[in-house]
């Protein structure tokens, strides 16, 4: 299995294909792409009896190794077949959904060798290159898709996507203006407007696309902590706190997980004078991500207004350490183990 991945990594992408795994940013952080789904019908892929029982009790248990493993092994038997694209497509699906993305990936770029990617495929093709932080390679997949389907706002969506995390918010509002026309209840297209217009220092439109983004939120049978914690930026920056630390009490009811809305909530504090409570915050968003390296510039902050100077030394050399870290070039691993 191993060497045959190899090989499909060495024909595809060449030897230097860097393997991004690195931390996401904070827009990586607050959506998750949809995940990949495998058609029950296994009929298409004109598998042996025992075979495709096999591969059914393999997909019944979540056991994706096993399914892994008999699907590759079945496109090598016929490397050019329509058969095998489709053996690669279902390949790709259950690599996403096994987090390979890497795998995924190369599993769709050679059945599309042999025959076109249906769109769902072509779809999580992309997403598996934004989950490698290779979003250069996402983009022309989601520019097909646009072109074969302009109604569709969810690919219209993931562009802007793109240009935010591309610092181009200009373009990025231009299409998620074109998004929210085409569906006005998409609660994160609102989200990501607020973004972007927060980032061109337009706190007005941003608050208005926050608060927009949060009533939709409201209304999800699943609610996201992210939109509160955007408002509640904008909020701090027109000096709102009261306003802001509500918010952000609201995303920990969603998420009480989640470092980013402790961290924030830090700040609130920080800013009202509560310091006690802001080190409690601070000190749970550390404990959540250890790797996040704001919550010990602040507490170092904090410590140092509280006259313990040697508590504000250690937090401040341990922010540099992470921040220096977060800001290395990425390693490149060897494609010959992907797995």
């Amino acid at each position: 299995m191993k060497k045959t991945v190899f090989i499909f990594a060495c024909s595809l992408f060449g030897s230097c294909l860097p393997f991004l795994l690195s931390a996401q940013d904070r827009s990586g952080a607050q959506e998750s792409p949809a995940p990949a789904t495998v058609p029950p019908d296994l009929t298409d892929l004109q598998l042996s009896e025992p075979r495709r029982l096999e591969l059914q009790d393999a997909l019944k248990h979540r056991d994706y190794k096993r399914a892994e493993t008999i699907l590759v092994e079945e496109a090598e038997r016929d490397p050019k077949s329509i058969r095998t694209a489709k053996m690669l497509t279902m390949a790709g699906a259950i690599f996403f959904l096994d987090g390979q993305y890497l795998n995924s990936a190369i599993a769709w770029k050679k059945a599309e060798a042999i025959a076109p990617l249906d769109d769902r495929s072509r779809f999580t093709l992309a997403m598996a290159y934004v989950r490698l932080n290779r979003r250069d390679w996402a983009r022309p997949e989601l520019e097909k898709l646009v072109a074969a389907q302009p109604q569709d706002p969810l690919y219209l969506y993931w562009l802007a996507r793109l240009d935010y995390d591309a610092h181009n918010y200009a373009v990025a509002i231009s299409r998620l203006q074109k998004v929210v026309g085409l569906d006005p209840t998409m609660m994160r297209a609102y989200d990501s407007l607020g973004l972007c217009y927060d980032y061109l220092g337009q706190s007005n439109e941003a608050i208005k696309n926050f608060d927009r983004a949060v009533e939709l939120n409201r209304l999800q049978s699943k609610h996201s902590p992210w939109p509160h914690v955007d408002l509640a930026g904008s909020l701090v920056s027109v000096n709102q706190l009261a306003d802001a630390e509500k918010h952000l009490r609201e995303a920990l009811s969603f998420d009480p997980r989640l470092p980013q809305a402790h961290y924030q909530l830090g700040r609130v504090l920080e800013k009202q004078g509560s310091y006690q409570a802001a080190v409690l915050s601070l000190n749970q968003a550390i404990a959540l991500d250890p790797a996040y390296p704001e919550p010990h510039y602040l507490l170092g902050r904090i410590y140092h207004r509280l006259g313990e100077d040697q508590l504000s030394k250690k937090e401040i050399d341990r922010f540099q350490e992470l921040k220096k870290a977060s800001e290395a070039p990425p390693v490149a691993n060897s494609p010959s183990s992907p797995r």
